[in-house]
């Protein structure tokens, strides 16, 4: 059965740092492209971060530019998402995306709260 498994999130104070996991099983996720998105409380779910296949390009929100790192380690069918000078507007469930053509998986989210 496929699935993305996101772990690593929690509790921040403002300035702080997370990273978060995303672990793919089921399917081959190197041929796959990997993003994150993000839904605060109340608003749309949102594009964070993404990386394409073997690394080759990588875009991110301009919200988090500058701040995110959104890697992948393909040995371990894993993606990161290094998270830093976090503020509260960052307050969100995360979730990992999987593509690739017309087939795609949703991880089921990780909560993270920034907060003094």
């Amino acid at each position: 059965q496929a699935q993305l498994v996101e772990s690593g999130g929690g509790l921040a104070q403002p300035g702080g740092s997370l990273t978060l996991s995303c672990a793919a099983s089921g399917f081959t996720s190197a041929n796959y492209a990997m993003s994150w998105y993000r839904r605060a409380p109340g608003k749309e779910r949102e594009f964070v971060a993404y990386i394409g296949i073997a690394g080759d390009y990588k875009t991110y929100a301009e919200s988090v530019k500058g701040r995110f790192t959104l890697s992948r380690e393909d040995a371990k069918s894993t993606s990161y998402l290094q998270m830093n000078s976090l503020n509260i507007e960052d307050t969100a469930v995360y979730y990992c995306y999987a593509t690739l053509g017309g087939s795609s998986y949703w991880g089921q989210g990780t909560q993270v709260t920034v907060s003094s």
